[in-house]
This record gives structure tokens, sequence and C-alpha cells, in this order.
């Protein structure tokens, strides 16, 4: 079957602004290897894999400057906007800025290296901010707040937002803001609810937007000594079979179920149609209660490097002297060669 016959219907979230976001996206980040260094080999993949995640109909598209895959990232827009397949206006896409004082110049570089007008959506990627050479900065993440409503002012983007903020953070800058915003972009799976903040966030018409929404689940994340649910737990085997459908389906049901947008990251063209195959069936209320109990707060990304930063967000591990930040989250170019600024 073509892509062209396998459309896909992927429904929406509205955003507190009154801009639809589609309720799946394809994430972009394509990770660090044993020796914390990125690695351009999976680049070609992500290419191609994208490319057919707009030819079957997905529309939202997850990236920020440091995943360095902003320049590929607009190519593949930019070639399926010219080839009439999609159009602009059709597309919500994604960055986020890590470190950046000055939001203006960093959204500019942005667009200018997806080659794009606007952005449909921003995000601060951590409230910490750090040097290139790994000094704490100590910026007050509402002063880089400023910069966002500053930049959606001047219409360079039509939405604003957070990544990886905490509780109190988000009171404190809900509390202090012209603009709410828009959406919080978080680690949410089976074993990290974050019920707390996700009903915050309900409560102010921010959309979650969860990243590593299988957590461990998938043997690439799989910790030593890390809580199920696996690939073969019989629970997730239960429920899928009931539906039909495979274990990972019924973890991005369950994200979709609780008003919470997913954004898996996969190079692999049929993983890209399994992960949006989740919207013609639903779980019951027995099924929601079961997935909720695999929640036991075990978080799958935590930068320990960063947990001696002011802002850091989530709780430090003790025992743990500055461990020395990767230089690929200090210094980067970007793009397949690493060439572009």
């Amino acid at each position: 079957m073509t892509a062209l016959h396998l459309m896909l219907n992927i429904p929406t979230f509205k955003l507190n602004n009154g801009i639809e976001i589609p309720a799946l996206g394809y994430g972009t980040w394509l990770g660090l290897d044993e020796k914390a260094n990125f690695s351009t080999e999976d680049l070609p993949k992500m290419i191609d894999a994208m490319s057919y995640a707009i030819d079957i109909g997905y529309r939202h598209f997850d990236t920020a400057h440091l995943y360095r895959v902003e320049p590929e990232v607009g190519q593949v827009l930019n070639k399926k906007i010219k080839e009439g397949v999609v159009k602009r206006e059709e597309l919500f896409v994604t960055s986020k800025y890590h470190r950046e004082a000055d939001v203006e110049v960093s959204v500019r570089a942005s667009l200018k290296r997806l080659n794009l007008d606007y952005l449909d959506l921003i995000l601060i990627h951590w409230p910490m901010s750090i040097t290139e050479d790994g000094v704490d900065e100590k910026i007050d993440y509402l002063e880089t707040w400023r910069g966002c409503e500053s930049v959606l002012e001047k219409g360079l983007v039509k939405s604003i937002g957070i990544s990886n903020f905490n509780v109190e953070q988000i009171k404190r800058l809900i509390a202090n803001s012209k603009v709410v915003p828009a959406s919080l972009q978080i680690e949410v799976n089976l074993n990290l609810g974050q019920n707390e903040l996700v009903d915050i966030c309900h409560d102010h018409g921010i959309v979650v937007v969860a990243y590593s929404p299988f957590g461990t689940m998938v043997p690439s994340r799989a910790a030593p000594n890390s809580p199920e649910p696996k690939l073969d737990n019989p629970t997730m085997l239960e429920i899928g079979k009931k539906h039909g459908k495979t274990v990972t389906q019924i973890a991005l049901r369950y994200m979709f179920q609780r008003g919470i947008v997913s954004v898996p990251k996969t190079v692999t063209k049929s993983r890209v149609l399994e992960n949006a195959q989740i919207f013609n069936f639903i779980l019951d209320e027995n099924d929601m209660k079961t997935l909720s109990e695999f929640d036991n707060g075990y978080r799958t990304v935590r930068p320990v490097f960063w947990q001696n930063f002011t802002n850091y967000p989530f709780e430090k591990l003790p025992g743990l002297e500055q461990i020395e930040i990767p230089l690929s989250l200090r210094k980067w170019k970007n793009g397949l060669n690493l060439d572009i600024d």
C-alpha cells in the first residue's frame, strides 16, 4: 500500500491561544553515543522516516537547536511543501532553546537553519542557563520568558512554551507572566505519570507534550534494574491482545486519553506508521486504571551533570560530585556534517 493510500487522520488538542496542536508528533532527537558524542549516523534514516511521516499524514514535528538536525528537518519540510504534499500552514513545527539569554537571536538562527518564516511553537528547553565553558550563568528563566513573549509579539512564533520545568517553577512562571505558556514538554510515560504537573497544566489550558513516552520499555532505553513494563510485560500484552494493538500503541493511547501529546522518535518507517495507528480504539476504565499502576516516579532522562546548577528541575541524586558536562552538550555545530552555526 502506498503512503498516499495510508493517509492518517491524527486528531488535535487546542492550545490556550486557540491554535491546534496535533496529538502525535515526530521527534527528531537522535541521541548521543556511549561516549556522549552526537552521532550523525542515523540522520539519513531520520530524513527518510520524516519524509514518510509527512506522506502518511503527520503534521507535527519536534526539534531543537541542541538536536543539531534543524537544517535537515527544514530540508524535508521545504521539499514536501514544494512538492505540494503539504502546505506550511498545515504543519506544526516546534523548536527549543538551551541556555539562551537572547531569545530573538536564537529564534532567528533556527528560522535560518530551518529555512522557515515562523515557528509554530518555541520552548525554553531547560530552566537552567550554562555557558559553553560549563559555568552557571544563573539567568532567571523569567527573564528568558520575557524574550519569548517578545518574539511572540513580533510574529516570529505563533506560540510559546517551556520544557523540563517542575511544579514550583511553572507556578512561579504563570504568576509572573503576561502570557501563560501554551505548552509544557516533559518526560511522561507509564513509569513517570507526573500527575500533579499534568493537572496544573490542564487547569491553565497548558497542553502537556510527552517526550520519552515509552520510558525504559524499549530496549534502547532499558537501563539496568529499570522497572516494568517492558515489551514482553504480561499485563501490557494482555491489554494489547484485547484491543488488537502492540504494547507501544497501548502506551501511546494511554497518553492520548490523558489529554497528553506524544512525540516519540524513530527512524524506522514501520514504527512511524505503528505509532500513529492509535486513534481507532479506546482503552476502558479498567485498562486506564491498570496502566496507571505502573507509575512509580522512575525517570528515564536524568542529566545529573546539571544537578548542582541553579534551577535544575529534578530531585538531586545524593553522593554525586559535580560531573563534567559533556562537551557535546556545550559546544556544537548543526547538520549532517556538523558544520552549520
